[in-house]
């Protein structure tokens, strides 16, 4: 398990017995984690539409549903396995408000709860240039958005989901590799690679580096 899951393992133990105050306990220790993921990953026309929070208590349903399947799902980390849920959770929001042939790319997630890597791209491009809104910022943004989509495209799938993971969704290194099923070692040097790909265009976004 992750350090965390570590000192939390008790409590796990607990809920795999079937205690909802146990899982209750686990989800608020990981609420903000679990947010900041649901906002990298929730579709810009849904924003302002659809809370996050909402998302969030639909995606505990869904995991008092599952706490007797946490040792086949995903026992490493409680984290990745109620990320997965939350993931499984936004997908039907989607669904449901936008429509499945209308939202092509974020239709498919797999069982480890990976986008597919076009919704990936996605996300990524919407929140690199998201806090450039102003109309005096129009030009700079356009510039930088065909600059972020062809960087984009010259990574492989794993590449543009090890920066999601790590600088958006904040995900340790150690988790990340849980996730995709790489080594630490190959973790961080896609991490470090990805960025290295697109440093020339973010150096370009005001305070990117700052965040």
């Amino acid at each position: 398990m992750c350090d965390a899951d570590d000192q939390l393992d008790p409590v796990i133990q607990r809920m795999i017995k079937g205690d909802e105050t146990a899982l209750a306990q686990l989800f608020s220790a990981y609420r903000e984690r679990l947010w900041r993921i649901i906002n990298f990953r929730l579709d810009r026309r849904l924003q302002g539409r659809v809370d996050p929070d909402d998302i969030l208590q639909e995606a505990y349903l869904n995991a008092v549903q599952r706490m007797d399947r946490f040792l086949y799902d995903h026992p490493r980390s409680f984290l990745i396995w109620m990320r997965m849920i939350v993931t499984q959770t936004l997908i039907d929001v989607h669904r449901r408000h936008i429509g499945a042939q209308k939202r092509d790319a974020s239709r498919d997630v797999s069982i480890q709860g990976r986008w597919s890597p076009a919704s990936t791209s996605y996300s990524l491009s919407f929140h690199l240039l998201g806090h450039l809104t102003s109309p005096s910022q129009a030009a700079l943004r356009d510039e930088l958005s065909e600059q972020i989509d062809l960087a984009l495209d010259g990574m492989s799938d794993i590449d543009r989901e090890v920066l999601a993971l790590r600088h958006f969704e904040e995900l340790s290194n150690l988790e990340t590799a849980a996730l995709l099923g790489l080594s630490e070692q190959a973790a961080s040097l896609r991490y470090i690679r990805a960025i290295s790909r697109l440093r020339d265009v973010l150096e370009a976004i005001p305070g990117f580096f700052n965040e």
